[in-house]
């Protein structure tokens, strides 16, 4: 699996121009958007509300409990191998794993956007030189780059985070510098220029918003792939450490239990699913909705 630029074609000027409600109103016509976005406020909802869903210790363990199947003595999900509540495993597991996803992606859009403007503002060997070294790190499979990384970075969250957002950079650079470099060709962008204005005013006031557009919709779809590799490393070993809970780390330790309880161990990787199925759905009603052809 890699990171690929193909989902998120830029959206070059339309993008700024259109009115939020507009692109609100296209997104709330497609079903999938609908659909994603409900499943999207279910789970991050619920993990925001842990405490009041659940009333269980996601720590606690008991082994007389181990493996129980759902609506066992009042947990609602049955329990893991250590006898836990999956159901507060669940929640509390979801909070880390969506943390996980998302600050990778929001740290390499804003380092990622910033150099990929600056590469396509001004071209030449600027443009060179950003873009060769972010090639080195385009050149690898992401999967393959994160577990690099975070294998020589050490486990843990901190480092899992850092592996993500060097995975994330370069081809969130690569999405600002193509839109930077059209935009940067247009009329009203020389025009600026040839009036005297500097090169802080003409990108702050010409060029950035054009190019928000399309780097947030690819950055959208970064966050199913972040989410599904923030769980990846955890279930290696390289992410969350026990006994914190997440959502690749639980499907790591039950998948012994596969065939004890087929139905607790493969929640995490529901969960895992529907997450970033959701987020999908949404980014590419997203796209949709900011495209030209719309």
């Amino acid at each position: 699996m890699s990171v690929s630029t193909a989902q998120a074609e830029p959206v070059v000027p339309a993008a700024r121009r259109m009115p939020r409600f507009v692109l609100l109103r296209r997104m709330a016509r497609d079903p999938g958007v609908v659909a994603g976005a409900i499943v999207l406020f279910v789970i991050i909802g619920s993990v925001l509300a842990a405490p009041w869903v659940t009333e269980f210790d996601r720590y606690r363990s008991s082994i007389i409990l181990r493996l129980k199947p759902p609506m066992y003595r009042g947990h609602l999900l049955g329990t893991d191998e250590l006898g836990r509540d999956l159901l507060a495993r669940l929640l509390y597991g979801g909070r880390t794993t969506l943390m996980v996803g998302f600050a990778p992606v929001l740290v390499a859009t804003a380092i990622g956007g910033v150099l990929g403007v600056i590469a396509g503002y001004f071209g030449g060997w600027v443009n060179m030189l950003i873009m060769r070294v972010m090639d080195v790190f385009y050149a690898f499979p992401s999967v393959l780059l994160a577990v690099a990384l975070s294998g020589a970075l050490g486990g843990g969250v901190q480092n899992a985070v850092i592996a993500l957002t060097l995975v994330f950079i370069a081809p969130v650079c690569r999405i600002a510098e193509s839109a930077t470099t059209e935009v940067r060709h247009l009329d009203f962008v020389a025009a600026a220029r040839a009036s005297g204005a500097g090169h802080w005013a003409i990108l702050r006031s010409h060029v950035v918003g054009h190019v928000v557009g399309p780097v947030l919709v690819y950055a959208s779809g970064l966050c199913s792939l972040s989410i599904v590799l923030a769980a990846g490393l955890s279930f290696l070993g390289l992410g969350v450490r026990p006994p914190e809970p997440d959502w690749g780390l639980m499907l790591s330790a039950l998948r012994q239990a596969v065939y004890v309880v087929p139905l607790n161990a493969a929640l995490p990787g529901a969960a895992i699913f529907l997450t970033s199925l959701a987020f999908n759905l949404v980014s590419d009603g997203l796209r949709d909705a900011m495209s030209v052809r719309q």
